[in-house]
């Protein structure tokens, strides 16, 4: 075990390292510079297409709503990382973590909008008649024959990676959280959200999307205000906060109180690695979600889904991460959701503790939904649509085991998987970039073209 272990250490220590981050940041780069910064210019935009796919229209094909798709998106992709990994990248990087974190976002969000626009165009039907894609899909589709071994790779990797990263850590986190706050056992935590998650799972995408467009808006928008009232009664840091932020990405800072003091490489490293394990940009996982969405044009629902990065990292993480710099206590050695609960409590005395616990157990069950579909997908991808039944019966009973269990190698491989995803992916939307450039070129012209008839 210890050799096993040792093994898939070795393993995440490269698919997380400089060469995976590099390859991240690097496709993201490219194709932010090969769209001239569209997705950062329309940002406005997108928010209104955001509340118009509220209502598909009615010659739209798809399984939900775009807006559903992004909360779907969204349900996976706020979790643990918006309250744990942001903890963590300030513990181990410094303040200037929170500034690459912020770069990786608006680098992604090029990633996450080519990801959706390829998820739509080669997305396809599957024997029931639902709609069905993401990287597998684009791959096999608008790659051809050769590539195939990377779509089966993909599906594999994704599969194994939703009963770690998206569901036994998940159930664990909740466990611990809700043991620590409000003394409740772990198997009675398990039992509960196995109930509750499974009466939502067993109804496939619809429930799961219906679910999602109601409780991921709700429990945003909660621990934002949460967030801001931290925010309100430490106003006077706020300014300090930006300036170790910035001065701090890219100069070293010493050693203080419980701090360990950062180098810049680190603050670039843990910065960029958690900002991606938390927006999932890059990965491959979203456009799963939006591929399902009700609409005809791949480039309106890109730039849906681009919201995704924008609002889990520069909306939901930087509150996190000016709570917890405004605070001061990130100077007393804490980490992980122990660091944030300590920030929050430090201005908000009794309250402050229950807040973090809740905010990290909706979290972290919102995540085990979308994470469902994810993992469905795959699955059905390398053995049918009919082994999907199975596949939600075996998620739905693993997830008490996930809050019960000891999970240190459980985290691990599912954190290497989760990595792994990325490789298949981010060469497909390499390989793909021009299909990427050409349709929005070609949307945009479109729209200039109907603009300059309707003025004449």
């Amino acid at each position: 075990m210890e050799a096993l272990q040792g093994l898939v250490e070795g393993i995440n220590g490269v698919v997380w390292g400089p060469l995976m981050l590099l390859l991240l940041l690097g496709v993201g780069l490219y194709l932010q510079i090969g769209l001239k910064g569209m997705p950062v210019r329309n940002i406005g935009r997108a928010f209104g297409l955001l509340w118009q796919g509220r209502t598909p229209g009615e010659k739209d094909s798809g399984e939900i709503s775009s807006f559903n798709a992004l909360m779907t998106s969204l349900s996976a992709t706020i979790g643990t990382g918006n309250i744990a990994g942001v903890a963590t990248a300030i513990a181990l990087g410094g303040p200037g973590a929170v500034f690459w974190m912020w770069m990786t976002a608006l680098v992604g969000m090029a990633t996450k909008y080519a990801e959706a626009v390829c998820a739509v165009r080669f997305r396809e039907r599957d024997d029931q008649g639902n709609f069905v894609g993401g990287p597998m899909y684009y791959i096999k589709n608008g790659l051809g024959k050769r590539y195939a071994w990377l779509g089966v790779l993909f599906a594999l990797f994704g599969t194994l990676a939703s009963f770690g990263i998206g569901n036994t850590v998940q159930a664990n986190s909740v466990a611990d959280a809700l043991s620590t706050s409000f003394s409740i056992p772990s198997w009675v935590t398990g039992l509960v959200i196995m109930v509750l998650a499974g009466a939502v799972i067993l109804g496939g995408i619809q429930r799961i999307s219906s679910v999602a467009g109601r409780l991921v808006p709700f429990m945003a928008v909660a621990y934002l205000l949460a967030g801001l009232v931290v925010l309100a009664i430490n106003y006077a840091a706020i300014p300090e906060a930006f300036l170790l932020i910035v001065r701090h990405a890219f100069t070293p800072i010493s050693a203080a109180g419980g701090f360990a003091g950062a180098a810049v490489a680190a603050a670039i490293r843990f910065g960029v690695a958690r900002g991606v394990f938390s927006n999932e940009a890059g990965l491959g996982s979203a456009p799963i979600a939006h591929a399902a969405a009700q609409t005809n044009s791949p480039v309106r629902q890109g730039m849906v889904a681009m919201l995704g990065t924008f609002i889990d990292t520069i909306v939901v993480c930087s509150v996190t991460a000016l709570a917890i710099l405004t605070s001061g206590q990130w100077l007393e050695g804490d980490s992980g959701a122990s660091l944030t609960s300590l920030a929050f409590r430090t201005a908000l005395p009794g309250p402050g503790d229950y807040i973090v616990a809740i905010a990290l157990a909706i979290f972290a069950f919102t995540t085990i939904l979308g994470w469902s579909y994810y993992g469905e997908r795959c699955f059905q991808y390398l053995f049918g649509s009919r082994a999907s039944r199975f596949y939600r019966i075996a998620f739905v009973l693993a997830i008490p085991v996930g809050a019960m269990a000891h999970l240190d190698f459980i985290w691990l491989l599912a954190d290497t998987f989760n990595a792994l995803m990325a490789i298949p992916n981010l060469i497909a939307l390499a390989l793909l970039s021009p299909v990427v450039f050409k349709l929005t070129r070609e949307h945009f012209a479109a729209e200039r073209q109907a603009s300059n008839q309707v003025q004449k």
